[in-house]
């Protein structure tokens, strides 16, 4: 009750706007519980970040001749996936695999109605000092609106005489017009993605994946490791070499 009053019930009202039992188990299970002296958040072996960030990760991975980048552009500006799911590229009729990783509800023009997700504000702020917290992220489950604080230069080992820090607001999501960046887990919910899943295996050229498009609560690492099965069992064995 202790640990339940302290840390779960305001942060999961925050961070959810509904109370820890109306979601789905697995998605406060995903913080375990420990009684040691350890205050990471998790206490995996492994722990760490792109040495040089994530900006100069992603630029490695696009920065090839066969990757084509474009910006500000809706992708049904470009792409047509008629009736009989044959898809369309530009025009032009395409016939490889199409992985698409946002909200499963949008790409069928919310034809079941609308999936709930939370978004997030960030306020960054810029201190001329050394530090600001001692550790990268503090999580604040009862007290002021934000619920947590991350503090970078902790993370990325930089040298630097002042210091920025970012806020986190939790906000509704609103289609359109800010970011769904979590999937609410409440059985409802899956009920309604289950109808969106469902529709989504008539597709053969498309690839469904991440947080969004199968409404799931990944971590960091389940999402890189998803994202290499996927690759291993549905992407890499339809490439011709």
């Amino acid at each position: 009750d202790y640990i339940y009053k302290k840390l779960f019930l305001n942060y999961t009202r925050k961070q959810w706007g509904v109370l820890p039992q109306d979601l789905d188990p697995s998605v406060t299970g995903r913080v375990p519980i420990h009684i040691s002296r350890d205050n990471r958040y998790f206490q995996d072996l492994y722990q760490g970040i792109p040495k040089h960030g994530y900006s100069k990760l992603f630029e490695n991975m696009l920065r090839h001749p066969n990757i084509s980048i474009l910006l500000n552009t809706n992708y049904k500006q470009i792409l047509h996936i008629n009736q009989n799911q044959e898809a369309y590229l530009f025009g032009a009729k395409f016939h490889g695999k199409i992985i698409y990783t946002g909200p499963i509800d949008y790409f069928f023009d919310y034809r079941f109605g609308h999936l709930p997700y939370r978004s997030l504000e960030f306020r960054f702020e810029h201190y001329n000092q050394d530090t600001f917290q001692e550790v990268g992220q503090v999580n604040y489950p009862n007290d002021y609106e934000f619920t947590r604080i991350t503090e970078y230069k902790h993370l990325t080992g930089q040298q630097a005489l002042t210091t920025t820090i970012s806020k986190e607001f939790p906000t509704k999501y609103i289609p359109e017009k800010n970011i769904p960046y979590y999937p609410i887990d409440q059985s409802d919910n899956r009920i309604l993605y289950k109808r969106y899943h469902n529709e989504s295996k008539k597709y053969e050229q498309l690839i469904f994946v991440g947080r969004l498009a199968e409404y799931h609560y990944y971590d960091m690492h389940a999402v890189v490791a998803k994202a290499l099965k996927t690759y291993r069992n549905k992407v890499k064995k339809t490439i011709e070499f």
